[in-house]
């Protein structure tokens, strides 16, 4: 449901609030909730369609409501025309009767229970109706019920499935409001190009985690040199999509924009502005060693400069930019994404920080899904093999890896598996062989690939023979998140034993404010794959940034090959890669940890190891 008590699927009524992308996607997915209760067979096709436009507008860079403003509602990829009407229909009404209609008859506390890791639509119904659970507080309700011993007497639940109730709702309330990395940057550039246009600011940056690349952002925090700070305040506080001032300050103003997000803006003279971006930069850990460091040299930093302690005239020195200031105490300069006090302060004192991965280095994309009709139990891509090509160009890769998902195992038999694989194998022959002859003077290669489910006995849902038809396969998690840490660990290692299967996909299956990482033994799961030349990914969706930055710090330490995969359903999800690449940068990652950076001879090669 909405995050805000006025939200329009509460009332079911017209609201004056405008819903963020982030409801708009909640909504859909209540929708596609609602289709499930009622009928999931007939209402199939509805169902994807809605959980498409979800991930659509979740993912989106800009504003719904700014798109709709602008006639572009039926432009956004996986977004159909019957959703983009029904959607300006809230934004022009408040409502809309066709979604009325669909939610009839569902009460507002299943939406309430749907965050729960493991509880989806019909078990969340079958809850609320058994122990007439109501809206709001639902959450509260069924940990009452849950602690009281109610939940484990209903028929067909138990012990076990209560304890995993409580735990869910215990990791539901430890959750924090903060937005993904992809939201958080598309909001800050709005400002900044907005900032752009006022002449007397000459220079302006992100500042704190935004800057930093983590997965998450809370408020979001910026920085401008100005010789004219008044004009610039003046310009910022008339940014267009102000909702409300909070607090006017030489030092830092703070405005509300749409989505109830509180930007601050920070203003400082160029000649001290160096002092400030760093202030402001690293994490709490990183500024409290640093500040450490620097008091052994009787030093005391702050957001104006660095002062000597020795001296009476408390006058601090002043520096224009970062690296004059981490020079000055005798370190290297620190890139931000490594700012989290893991070690890179030692590090930069010995000038031995590693030269981080750049995306310019980035030579292909190794998790693309394409439109394929591989009639799989899974989402299909958006895009054809042209298109993806055509966008892989653009970027300047010579290579991308189709990982449709496998087909559904369970409604294809083993021969009919093989049928699909070959016909999908010859349709990406056929391009490649097209492509080389039409255009010779470029290098672009589609790599015959799937991403295939890890079955919960140890096993793969596509043949030996099946799996011939394919240069290489990904191996990955979707099921089975609760199981023990060692049999989990022993799952995938046992999938990763094909010789086909050459990369094991979002490894933690986390997905971002809705679903934890699975537990396993990294360590383990590292030396086996840097033994039998086995890679791991990064995975760019915004909502996965998985492998997470420490893991990548683990498995680079460990010897680990990495690669990357932007997980796109559409072209437009290519654009994604800048994430794994700020993924692999915070992980302290290289050129060389990176086997998407190799070209396409050199990938070839390293493919063929092992195989």
């Amino acid at each position: 449901m909405f995050n805000n008590p006025d939200s329009y699927i509460i009332n079911r009524m017209k609201v004056s609030k405008v819903p963020s992308n982030i409801e708009i996607a909640d909504l859909f997915r209540n929708i596609a909730a609602a289709y499930q209760i009622k009928d999931s067979e007939k209402y199939k096709f509805n169902i994807i369609a809605y959980e498409r436009a979800a991930d659509a507008v979740e993912h989106l860079s800009s504003e719904a409501k700014d798109l709709y403003d602008e006639g572009k509602l039926d432009e956004i990829p996986g977004v159909g025309k019957s959703i983009s009407e029904h959607l300006s229909d809230i934004f022009k009404n408040g409502s809309s009767s066709h979604i009325d209609e669909i939610l009839k008859g569902v009460p507002d506390a299943v939406f309430e229970l749907l965050p729960l890791e493991g509880i989806g639509p019909k078990l969340a119904y079958k809850l609320v109706n058994e122990f007439k659970i109501k809206s709001p507080n639902a959450i509260a309700k069924l940990k009452k019920l849950a602690i009281s011993g109610k939940i484990a007497e209903l028929e067909g639940f138990g012990e076990t499935s209560q304890e995993s109730i409580i735990k869910a709702i215990d990791d539901y309330k430890g959750k924090s409001n903060r937005y993904l990395l992809n939201y958080a940057e598309s909001v800050s550039q709005l400002i900044v190009d907005w900032m752009r246009k006022e002449k007397s600011i000459i220079r302006i940056d992100t500042l704190g985690s935004l800057r930093r690349k983590d997965s998450t952002i809370g408020d979001i925090d910026i920085s401008c040199a100005t010789h004219d700070i008044n004009k610039a305040i003046d310009h910022f506080v008339n940014y267009p999509n102000v909702k409300r001032i909070l607090e006017r300050g030489e030092a830092k103003t703070s405005i509300i924009i749409p989505g109830n997000i509180q930007v601050d803006m920070r203003f400082q003279d160029p000649s001290s502005y160096g002092s400030l971006l760093q202030h402001f930069t690293g994490s709490k850990h990183h500024n409290i060693a640093l500040r450490e460091y620097a008091l052994k040299k009787n030093l005391s930093l702050s957001e104006y400069g660095i002062k000597n302690l020795k001296t009476k005239d408390g006058k601090p020195k002043t520096f224009e930019t970062e690296e004059e200031f981490y020079n000055f105490l005798g370190l290297q300069w620190i890139p931000p994404e490594l700012r989290e006090d893991n070690g890179e302060i030692e590090v930069a004192l010995n000038h031995n920080l590693p030269k981080l991965v750049e995306f310019p280095e980035i030579k292909g994309d190794l998790q693309i899904h394409s439109d394929f009709d591989i009639e799989t139990s899974h989402d299909l891509g958006l895009s054809s093999f042209d298109d993806i090509a055509k966008k892989a160009e653009i970027l300047g890769y010579q290579y991308v890896a189709l990982t449709d998902h496998n087909p559904s195992h369970s409604k294809h038999s083993e021969k009919e598996i093989i049928d699909i694989l070959k016909r999908r194998k010859e349709k990406i022959d056929l391009f490649n062989y097209s492509y080389k002859n039409k255009h010779p003077d470029r290098v672009i290669r589609l790599f015959n690939s799937l991403e295939i489910d890890i079955l919960s006995d140890n096993t793969l849902p596509v043949s030996d023979k099946a799996m011939n038809e394919l240069d290489f396969a990904l191996v990955s998690l979707h099921s089975g998140f609760q199981t023990d840490k060692t049999k989990l660990t022993n799952r995938v290692v046992e999938a990763l034993k094909h010789p086909k299967a050459k990369i094991f996909a979002h490894p933690t299956a986390r997905k971002i404010n809705e679903r934890e990482g699975v537990e396993l033994d990294w360590d383990k799961l590292f030396e086996f794959c840097k033994n039998n030349n086995k890679w791991i990914e990064i995975n760019a969706d915004p909502m996965r940034l998985d492998l997470p930055d420490y893991l990548v710090k683990e498995a680079v330490n460990a010897g680990v090959k990495l690669t990357m995969g932007t997980d796109s359903h559409h072209v437009d999800h290519m654009d994604n890669m800048k994430y794994a690449v700020y993924v692999a940068r915070r992980g302290w990652s290289e050129k060389g940890n990176i086997v998407n950076t190799l070209n396409l001879t050199d990938f070839e090669k390293e493919l063929s190891l092992n195989l």
